[in-house]
């Protein structure tokens, strides 16, 4: 992987990360652009002690544009785009309407490939393992911030989870603070760990899966599962066998496995619904550990926690999506239609 940084006519950072070592990325940003003004700002809720970004800069920012005007395309003559190379492999840049700015943290976008019409599905295994390689120097980066303690890397796919740019991409928020998602598992890990002297939870969560009738598929590094208490009709997490906290620990073997196995379980996710529907919509994202302090919970560190992926669809059946209403929003009890056990059924029943 050759990795080459550049900067954008508004200030912000590029970079193309490439398969080949030969490449030469000196394209400048020819757009006249005025510099990004941000108003990102983070709130503390009082009474649920968590945190809500308020961004009202990102009213303006693009909406579904036609094809031949997408601004994640390279750039082509006098079409310009955020990429100023005519190609490209994979690339990430500061996102233009970010979600947290400055002191708030940080948010960048990913392009898997220039290829408008594809998908992560439609990756080769090599380019796969570059997005791979690029989730981890983000993290590795982002990381040394002093503004970040956590980072997520996650892709949201299709116009129903509220994607409004049609060209394959993730995005990487770096958050001021712990989420509250992951200061849950926290804590669980913490009550596990006193309760059975010292065992840790993910380990035995792994450990029951592996015997359990919810695997989906499984490598020599890499296991997939619906979990036992799935809160999405169609939802599975993906973990190391090793147990390591974040990106930066995965070896080569799980990093040479991981393409392999995480392009067949998102190949098999559109194929659920029957070979003539739609792409399946998804939102799939990797969970790290923290980078900042862990005083809050007690008898636990950075090691305890098991680096994973987990994919989920909002839809149920075909032409049917699962709407997040009054328990769900209201009370964050989710109602599953869909029992894991049949779920992970289904998408063994779909291999390739």
């Amino acid at each position: 992987m050759k990795k080459t940084s550049t900067r954008l006519a508004d200030g912000r950072e590029l970079i193309y990360y490439d398969l080949r070592d030969d490449a030469v990325r000196d394209a400048v940003d020819r757009r006249p652009l005025d510099p990004t003004v941000t108003t990102s700002e983070v709130r503390r809720d009082p009474l649920l002690g968590d945190s809500v970004a308020i961004a009202s800069h990102r009213q303006g920012r693009t909406y579904h544009p036609p094809a031949d005007e997408c601004p994640l395309c390279p750039s082509q003559g006098d079409r310009l785009s955020e990429i100023p190379d005519s190609s490209y492999d994979a690339v990430v840049f500061e996102n233009r309407f970010p979600s947290l700015a400055g002191d708030s943290g940080r948010c960048e976008v990913v392009c898997f490939t220039s290829d408008h019409n594809a998908s992560f599905a439609d990756l080769t295994e090599e380019q796969a393992r570059l997005v791979l390689d690029a989730w981890t120097d983000r993290t590795s980066e982002l990381s040394h911030l002093p503004s970040v303690e956590q980072v997520f890397c996650f892709e949201n796919r299709g116009a129903e989870i509220g994607v409004t740019l049609g060209h394959p991409h993730g995005q990487i928020y770096a958050y001021p603070f712990t989420t509250p998602r992951t200061a849950l598992m926290l804590r669980q890990v913490a009550a596990h760990k006193e309760a059975t002297g010292g065992e840790n939870l993910f380990d035995a969560v792994l450990r029951s899966e592996l015997a359990g009738e919810r695997v989906v598929l499984e490598g020599e590094h890499w296991v997939a599962f619906v979990p036992y208490a799935a809160h999405w009709p169609y939802e599975v997490h993906l973990y190391p066998k090793r147990r390591v906290p974040d990106l930066l620990g995965l070896d080569e073997d799980a990093r040479t496995e991981f393409p392999k196995v995480y392009l067949e379980l998102l190949r098999r996710f559109d194929r659920i619904f029957g070979e003539n529907q739609p792409l399946t919509p998804y939102i799939s994202g990797w969970h790290q550990a923290p980078f900042g302090a862990l005083e809050e919970f007690e008898g636990v560190n950075r090691d305890d926690f098991a680096l994973h992926l987990e994919l989920f669809t909002i839809r149920r059946t075909s032409g049917k999506l699962k709407f997040l209403a009054g328990s769900e929003s209201g009370m964050n009890v989710f109602i599953n239609d869909v029992p894991p056990e049949h779920a992970a059924e289904r998408l063994r029943e779909v291999a390739s």
